[in-house]
């Protein structure tokens, strides 16, 4: 039964049995369709922090846009930190569905009560990490995100189907990236192979705690919000990048790493998860700079939204004017 805990038995309403309905047909819940209170409290709090983590990480490749080594490179870095910015749009629009506004959901950001991905809180010294963030994080956020298209709220997997398509050709273009620089000068090898190291363990806490630690997934998946465990798809991400690896001609950092045909896994050295839960608890290398800067370009957005309202406003009065 979709609508009770995973150990509850009880008596299920008309309502709840449409909304089980939907879920065991594998079809969409749409905004307007009855769901239980804890389906869309998840559904906020996954898909505000989706928006949350877009929007954040505008800011580690946007340090890149002014020094990237050319003109075609800061176009391109441009136009993927634009993209970003509309999957934060794509994301809040779906959240709204759910009945809470954009206004709190960035008020919750800004002030620090909304998680956003961990990945975003590392620095980006040079320009190779902008090749390991497109190789590494939007290739994790590929493999977390494309299941999500078949997630069951309508408007949260119609909006993945745009996202995903987009966060491909990022991953292209930072794997394109790092090729460059390993088909380039000693210097150019070292910088390559030191982002690899820096962001690969990052990459893979993305998917969050395993799974006998993650208290939100088993729920998700029973809803058919997630379709994978977060260990299923860390072991798929690892078997993409092996050959990728390989192709680059760059090491992952794990002396560990290994197919097992017995279990039909790689092994893998522990993740350090004692650092996975402090920077998520905002404890990071960046997370006090990245929360300042999203609170002073609000801050110094607020005549934008001032204009606007006001602009709004009149044009709503001249329309009513104009009926009378």
């Amino acid at each position: 039964m979709t609508t009770t805990t995973l150990d509850e038995e009880v008596e299920r309403s008309p309502e709840e049995a449409a909304f089980d309905a939907i879920i065991d047909a594998d079809s969409r819940v749409e905004p307007r369709d009855w769901m239980p209170d804890a389906y869309r409290k998840t559904l906020i709090r996954q898909i505000s922090q989706h928006g949350h983590s877009e929007i954040i990480g505008m800011q580690p490749e946007g340090n890149w846009i002014t020094r990237a080594p050319s003109l075609k490179r800061k176009a391109i870095l441009m136009a993927k930190v634009q993209d970003e910015a509309g999957h934060g749009l794509y994301l809040y629009s779906a959240a709204q569905t759910l009945g809470i506004t954009r206004d709190e959901m960035t008020q919750q950001l800004i002030d620090g009560r909304a998680k956003y991905s961990s990945i975003f809180n590392y620095p980006t010294p040079t320009w190779a990490d902008m090749g390991a963030i497109g190789w590494l994080v939007d290739g994790a956020a590929i493999c977390n995100q494309v299941p999500l298209c078949r997630a069951s709220y309508g408007p949260y997997a119609r909006a993945m189907i745009r996202i995903c398509k987009e966060e491909s050709f990022h991953q292209r273009q930072g794997f394109e990236i790092l090729l460059t620089l390993m088909q380039g000068t000693a210097a150019q090898r070292e910088m390559a192979q030191d982002a690899v190291n820096r962001w690969y363990w990052p990459s893979l806490m993305m998917f969050g705690p395993p799974d006998d630690q993650s208290p939100n997934s088993a729920q998700s998946m029973a809803w058919k919000i997630k379709r994978f465990s977060n260990d299923e798809l860390r072991q798929r991400f690892i078997g993409m990048l092996v050959p990728q690896a390989e192709i680059l001609g760059v090491t992952l950092p794990d002396p560990n790493l290994r197919w097992n045909e017995d279990t039909g896994r790689w092994d893998t050295s522990e993740i350090d998860w004692d650092e996975f839960r402090e920077v998520l608890s905002g404890r990071g290398p960046c997370n006090a700079e990245r929360l300042q800067r999203r609170r002073d370009a609000h801050e110094d957005g607020a005549w934008v939204r001032e204009a606007a309202a006001e602009y709004a406003r009149k044009q709503s009065e001249n329309a009513q004017k104009a009926v009378a």
